[in-house]
């Protein structure tokens, strides 16, 4: 079974993959209004962010509403950044998220998680990053269904394909993304 290291590295590489796919289409399709889970791509897109960064806030310390809190200012952030600075802005958290593997020694420790739609429950941290690909992955599918709505291609990310571009996010561009197969 591959690491949750592994499974956030392909998150890490399909956010990009999606985000390069974005940048290729017209300008106003990102902002585009679609009767959708979410009004336009670009909120689905900095929803998967701040979430990303409101986990990662989580796994070192911060108990997650105060987290959720803190997560507004970056929101606000990614809502308002274009296609090429959110893929800018998820490579930065990404070399967060990096860090934080490099020095957590023991990614199945558990941490008390106050979750506030649900109850107080003991999740380990790689569960955690395990949750963090799982949700980027649902939404991924929905910016999928919403270029597909607007009349545009999507782009692969599925977790084979990131195997054969060499199963790293920086290899992404080495494959191109496969454009508008399965996502």
């Amino acid at each position: 079974m591959p690491s949750c290291v592994t499974m956030y590295e392909y998150h890490a590489w399909a956010n990009q993959t999606m985000l390069n796919r974005i940048v290729e289409l017209p300008s106003g399709v990102y902002n585009q209004e679609v009767k959708s889970i979410f009004p336009s791509v670009a909120k689905v897109m900095a929803h998967i962010y701040t979430t990303d960064w409101t986990w990662l806030t989580i796994m070192k310390g911060t108990p997650m509403t105060e987290a959720m809190k803190l997560a507004g200012p970056h929101e606000e952030e990614a809502l308002k950044a274009s296609p090429q600075e959110l893929s800018e802005l998820f490579k930065l958290l990404s070399a967060r998220y990096q860090e934080f593997f490099r020095r957590e020694t023991d990614l199945n420790r558990l941490l008390l998680l106050d979750n506030p739609y649900t109850e107080v429950k003991e999740i380990s941290l790689d569960q955690m990053v395990m949750q963090v690909m799982n949700h980027g992955t649902y939404h991924r599918g929905n910016v999928s269904a919403m270029l597909r709505q607007m009349g545009h291609a999507s782009v692969m990310t599925e977790y084979a394909l990131f195997w054969y571009a060499g199963g790293t996010p920086n290899a992404a561009s080495a494959v191109g993304g496969g454009q508008g197969g399965h996502t």
